[in-house]
């Protein structure tokens, strides 16, 4: 009930999309991801960063918009169906690609390489771990990653993602930390 709720306010103009990306995670999203060509998202639920990678991506890129948004009691997902307007309000440089499929799924199933991945998919171990070997081999050289939710931040409490960003991230040869805005990290391949 919420979601058809939540759906119906943006279709009327009276509520926002929500997000759990702060502004300033999102300006740090949006900087980085500025003209770049091959991108992917892992984590769309309203399409809040979608939306915003789209309008920040070179006019010839492409984001791979991955959730699996399953569907609800009346059999819709309302979630995508907010995802997809928020996107298409904003106007894309390039072309978003919806797959709806969990993450490993796409990785299964998609066959390129990214300059930019942003994984805020599920935040248990198992996931992000899955979610790290699965899109950390297809990112470019010079290209970067970015996980939400993988750094302490004081109003909740932690998620594995910062255990992991800890533990298996920042212990990754292939990457060098680039900057960190609250509780997202972002990280650079280095070079082959």
């Amino acid at each position: 009930m919420r979601s058809s709720l939540a759906w119906l306010g943006h279709r009327l103009g009276i509520a926002p999309a929500q997000s759990q990306v702060s502004p300033a995670e999102r300006d740090c999203l949006g900087r980085l991801a500025r003209g770049r060509r091959s991108l992917i998202e892992v984590g769309v639920y309203h399409g809040v960063s979608t939306a915003l990678l789209a309008r920040v991506m070179a006019p010839d890129g492409v984001l791979v918009a991955i959730d699996p948004h399953p569907p609800g009691r009346l059999g819709v997902s309302f979630e995508r169906m907010v995802a997809q307007r928020e996107v298409a309000r904003g106007g894309p440089a390039g072309r978003v690609q919806w797959l709806r499929l969990t993450s490993h799924e796409a990785a299964a199933t998609w066959g390129g390489r990214a300059d930019f991945i942003f994984l805020d998919g599920d935040h248990a171990w198992a996931a992000i771990a899955s979610d790290w070997t699965d899109w950390s081999p297809r990112l470019l050289p010079g290209g970067v990653i970015l996980l939400h939710d993988s750094r302490s931040v004081p109003w909740r409490p932690d998620h594995d993602t910062v255990r992991f960003t800890n533990e298996v991230v920042a212990n990754d040869g292939r990457v060098r930390h680039l900057e960190s805005v609250e509780s997202l990290s972002a990280w650079e391949r280095r070079g082959d």
